[in-house]
This record gives structure tokens, sequence and C-alpha cells, in this order.
């Protein structure tokens, strides 16, 4: 009988940042490609990927994002990546475009949402532009949370 091979990658990747949905109140969201390196593929798809710090900006009219970090990939020899590098987003130029006249407006940022990969196997990564919640903003999404927990129990 034949050994199976346990896979060391996980079947399907969906890290989501949850921080991005209490501090930011989204209001229109995209879902970007990614420009990655072969061993930073590898350590996604293991799950190795904390964005909970990064954030998008806008730099000669392409979009990046920053403080997201991809562990190293274990397995690599010396052609490993660098955990906490700036990433090309790919976007068409009209959306891009969209994003760029939205955040010149008072208060709004980009913030990295969810990362998963497709059907085609490539990462994909859903970014929001949103505004920052105030204080008051924030107790209210805390008392809507525990209010549906209470309904939820019922």
């Amino acid at each position: 009988m034949a050994k199976e091979k346990k896979s060391q990658f996980l079947t399907t990747v969906n890290v989501r940042n949850k921080q991005a949905f209490f501090n930011y109140a989204i209001e229109d969201t995209l879902v970007a490609g990614m420009v990655l390196k072969g061993t930073e593929i590898k350590s996604i798809r293991m799950g190795k990927v904390n964005f909970t710090d990064g954030y998008c900006y806008i730099s000669k009219g392409e979009l990046y994002i920053k403080g997201m970090l991809i562990n190293p990939y274990k397995l690599a020899s010396f052609y490993n990546h660098e955990a906490d590098r700036p990433r090309k987003l790919l976007l068409k130029k009209k959306e891009i475009a969209k994003i760029d006249r939205k955040i010149n407006e008072k208060g709004f940022t980009i913030v990295p949402l969810r990362l998963f990969i497709n059907d085609r196997g490539f990462a994909k990564i859903e970014i929001g532009v949103g505004k920052g919640k105030k204080l008051h903003d924030k107790r209210d999404t805390i008392k809507e949370r525990d209010i549906s927990r209470e309904l939820k129990n019922f």
C-alpha cells in the first residue's frame, strides 16, 4: 500500500483582518491581485500571513501594500524573500484612479480586509476604502455584536 503524503499546504487560505472592520467604516471594496515571489506564495498557502498592521498607498499611479508580513518559507534555501517588503497590487488604472479620488477626501484610507487564494491558484487580496471610526462608533459596534450574540443564544 502506498502511504498518503500529508500536504504541508492548507487546502483553503482565507486570512481576515478583523481589526479593519472594527476601526474603519468600510464603504467600497475591491479585489486585487498581488505581485509575489515563489517562496511568498508557498508561505501564504501555509497560512503564514499577518496584515493587521498593513495599509495600502498609491505611488506613481500604482497601488502598493506595506506592513503585510509574510513569514519566510522554512524549506527555502538562500532564495528566500524579505518578510516585510512593499508588494505591488494589481488593479486597472480606472479602479486606481477611483480609489485615488476617494482617498483625497478627508479621512478616507485604503485598508486590506482579506487575503485568499482563488480557484485558479492565484493569491488575491480584498481591499476596502473606509473612514476611521470615532470612539462612540466603536462602542456602537460592540453593543450590536453583544445584542446579536444574546439573540443567537435564545
